[in-house]
């Protein structure tokens, strides 16, 4: 780890990193990518020192409440947290300002704040977004050797539903010739249902490789699925999206699924729902689900 001081915490769209670099060891990460300009080894945690401070005092200046979003690039909950704490400052200060959050993870960290959490859904909205790629344990500890397995993940999504916290599933990426198969998608599927999730995110079913990240993803090929690297050379070449050769087919039962469980699976409309703050002392409670 190390430390850095930043000028400032949140971005246009209100979302926040307080963490620069990640440790869960994921083999596709997009994060590692070239055009991110990361100039430190990608496991060497950066940290924000003064990332509550800004916080507090970006927060104090908003003359409009909003939801405060975090984990588009490095998980919140990584290891580090447990020492650190920022995550569960923030929430305190977006608990105490009378902001929402929503938070991306793979992590069943999140179950240490569930009080705050709870406490922010109560005021107005907090939503945990929870990522879910493979329904295979022993092949989601190759894929994501260092976080919580997919059965914790949902395990975590039963309690923070019992909880009241509405909860949202990412599942991306999907490996061509690894994990884009009916056995794992139907499994993922059977999760979010029994969890009662309101919404999964899904661009399809295959991965996106950029400069970066797609050097360590063949590394972790070679040393995982010998003779895989040579198969997304031969079908994918350099192309920026890696799709399945079986999207089609699998996005039908994806959509069907959804659509026969009640779980809202347009994209558009999760996105505007996550980003769309409400006021529920005032009354103004809105629901896409």
């Amino acid at each position: 780890m190390h430390y850095v001081k930043a000028k400032g915490i949140l971005s246009a769209g209100n979302g926040m990193n307080l963490y620069r670099g990640c440790s869960h060891g994921c083999i596709y990460c997009d994060s590692r990518s070239d055009c991110y300009h990361m100039e430190h080894a990608f496991e060497d945690i950066e940290i924000k020192e003064n990332a509550i401070e800004l916080l507090e005092s970006t927060l104090k200046r908003k003359r409009n409440k909003c939801m405060i979003g975090t984990g588009s690039m490095t998980d919140p909950y990584i290891p580090a947290e447990l020492e650190i704490g920022n995550v569960r400052k923030a929430l305190e200060l977006i608990d105490r300002y009378g902001f929402g959050a929503t938070l991306i993870t793979k992590s069943t960290r999140a179950l240490k704040d569930i009080d705050l959490l709870r406490s922010i859904n109560e005021k107005t909205k907090c939503v945990i977004q929870m990522t879910l790629t493979t329904f295979d344990e022993a092949l989601c500890r190759k894929i994501e050797p260092n976080v919580s397995t997919t059965r914790e993940r949902f395990e975590a999504l039963i309690r923070l539903r019992k909880a009241g916290i509405p909860v949202v599933v990412w599942l991306t990426p999907i490996l061509p010739f690894i994990n884009d198969t009916e056995e794992n998608l139907n499994g993922i599927l059977d999760y979010c249902i029994e969890a009662g999730v309101s919404g999964i995110i899904c661009f399809g079913m295959g991965v996106t490789l950029r400069e970066g990240s797609r050097e360590h993803f063949y590394d972790c090929l070679d040393r995982d699925f010998p003779g895989m690297k040579e198969k997304y050379i031969r079908t994918f070449g350099n192309s920026y999206v890696a799709g399945s050769p079986d999207n089609d087919r699998l996005m039908k039962i994806f959509h069907r699924r959804c659509g026969e469980n009640g779980i809202l699976h347009d994209n558009d409309k999760i996105f505007a729902y996550l980003s769309e703050f409400e006021d529920k002392r005032a009354g103004e409670q809105l629901s896409w689900f």
